[in-house]
């Protein structure tokens, strides 16, 4: 398991990225699923470093670790507020554009993106973590 902490702002964003995704070097992981993982975690620590910590700033830990069984498992930690992005219902995708409300659609996409993804919220810590097979 690997971890990296770094300040929940978005010009980490990069760093973030590289981070996960150098657990697929040298992997045959599908382009698809890379990009999928790709998304889905610019969208988990972009929320993070958006919402977390206003107005003050925060760290965030992301962790990955590769199975045995080809499954790469990511968490996302923070001290932030208290926040469940699963709780929220889908938004409808069937309605226009125009009459969905504002926001919702990102956290949709990594569920659709990622095989799995939990929250849990443990000693003053919020923890997202998702899991997606690399072996296509």
């Amino acid at each position: 398991m690997k971890s990296i902490v770094v300040s929940a702002d978005i010009n980490n964003l990069d760093r973030v990225i590289e981070f996960v995704t150098e657990a697929l070097e040298g992997s045959e992981c599908p382009v698809r699923i890379r990009r999928q993982i790709e998304i889905s975690v610019e969208e988990v620590f972009v929320n993070i470093a958006k919402y977390a910590y206003p107005p003050k700033e925060g760290d965030a830990t992301i962790t990955y670790e590769v199975t045995a069984e080809g499954v790469i498992r990511i968490a996302f930690t923070d001290k932030g507020m208290p926040y469940d992005p699963l709780a929220k219902p889908d938004p409808d995708i069937t309605a226009p554009a125009k009459d969905r409300p504002i926001g919702g659609l990102g956290v949709y996409i990594t569920k659709k993106n990622m095989d799995k993804m939990w929250y849990e919220y443990v000693d003053g810590q919020n923890i997202l973590t998702m899991e997606k097979s690399i072996r296509g």
